[in-house]
């Protein structure tokens, strides 16, 4: 008697694996269920909702002024993004004129904010791939921004640094000029990483053709900020729909061309230069004048329905807010977060690449996970 042939238990042509939510290259609490053939990534599941703590419905439980406290704690690599776009919602609402001095100085923190999140994710980016001094280096320049911070408004991560109508505190003295030598070191530093990243063998293998998707995909998708103009697509909220005193001044708006892991670094480099190229137009022409336009004691909008977003260094972030007149919160607090929606091309970008280019492509969007989960 012959003896059957046991029947296979399983496939191994494909495996399942989870890669987070605890994993040192997700940033955080990003879980990606990734389905491999060998090395090669088939397909991917993002499941995201680890960060969750319900700040939307919490907003609709504070009044005006406290929220702003809540918004700190979404992208909280850059609190002032979320504050700024919080506060020029309302004051779209209640249409507040806010000071020009004003206007001008939160022009200036938002783009010390946006240096300071370019290098973290420069810093997390290159040592993902294995570049630890790049790092190293990065975070050495972040001090010196949250020491601006620290000296403004007496934070360092999450700055409550804006108040519906202007700003709670005029610029420290010499406060300036600190920014100027600042600016200074960013530019030298910036030579710097290139010199480590740009042309570098290795740097050039992990990044170039890794990730790559054209512009009417980016757009199609809801991509926003450095990834979708790294697909050749020159959309920037800063230029399109000018906010605070952005039109006043002038800037590039870096593109690329390939769309690939490697032009998102070169278009974010860019945005450090042309970062500090804002600020010092911004100091030179700082206006005379209060910080706090004329609001009323007691915040609440007239009944209405208002949608503002402003480029956060992630991109769009944009604010829906609902006031029925009467209450002193939010009737509808709803958030549209760069991070979220840029997100989702993940496993569109991963599909074909090997393992190791995951952790490149989570690193490459840029996101933040309390931002993603709000």
């Amino acid at each position: 008697m012959s003896t059957p042939t046991p029947t296979p238990q399983f496939d191994t042509n494909e495996l399942v694996i989870n890669m987070g939510p605890q994993h040192p290259s997700t940033h955080g609490v990003l879980r990606v269920v990734l389905r491999l053939d060998g090395e090669k990534v088939v397909d991917a599941d993002v499941v995201i909702g680890y960060l969750h703590r319900g700040i939307e419905k919490l907003s609709e439980s504070r009044d005006w002024t406290q929220i702003i406290l809540l918004t700190d704690r979404m992208d909280y690599v850059a609190a002032v993004a979320n504050n700024l776009g919080y506060c020029e919602t309302v004051e779209k609402l209640m249409q507040l004129e806010v000071p020009r001095r004003a206007r001008y100085i939160r022009t200036i923190l938002a783009e010390l904010q946006r240096i300071a999140s370019h290098l973290v994710w420069l810093g997390t980016h290159a040592m993902d791939i294995g570049a630890v001094t790049v790092f190293l280096y990065c975070l050495r320049e972040r001090e010196l921004v949250l020491d601006l911070f620290e000296e403004y408004c007496g934070a360092r991560l999450t700055y409550n640094a804006m108040r519906v109508g202007g700003l709670p505190l005029d610029i420290p003295a010499a406060w300036d000029r600190k920014v100027r030598e600042l600016c200074a070191i960013v530019d030298e530093k910036v030579v710097e990483y290139e010199q480590l990243l740009t042309q570098n063998r290795i740097w050039l293998e992990r990044t170039r053709g890794v990730g790559v998707i054209s512009g009417p995909d980016a757009v199609a998708i809801g991509f926003s900020g450095p990834p979708l103009r790294a697909s050749g697509v020159k959309r920037d909220i800063r230029k399109d729909e000018p906010y605070a005193a952005y039109e006043e001044f002038e800037f590039d708006i870096p593109v690329g061309a390939a769309g690939d892991t490697y032009d998102r670094y070169l278009v974010r480099l860019e945005e450090l230069r042309q970062s500090t190229r804002i600020v010092r137009q911004a100091l030179d022409g700082l206006p005379e004048g209060p910080v706090m336009g004329k609001v009323p004691r007691l915040i609440k909008p007239p009944a209405g329905e208002t949608y503002h977003a402003n480029e956060s260094p992630k991109g769009e972030l944009g604010f829906f807010i609902a006031s029925d007149g009467k209450s002193l919160s939010p009737y509808r607090f709803r958030v549209r977060p760069p991070s979220f929606c840029n997100l989702q091309v993940l496993p569109k970008l991963v599909r074909g690449h090997l393992v190791a280019d995951v952790v490149a492509l989570i690193g490459t969007i840029d996101i933040v996970l309390g931002e993603v989960d709000r």
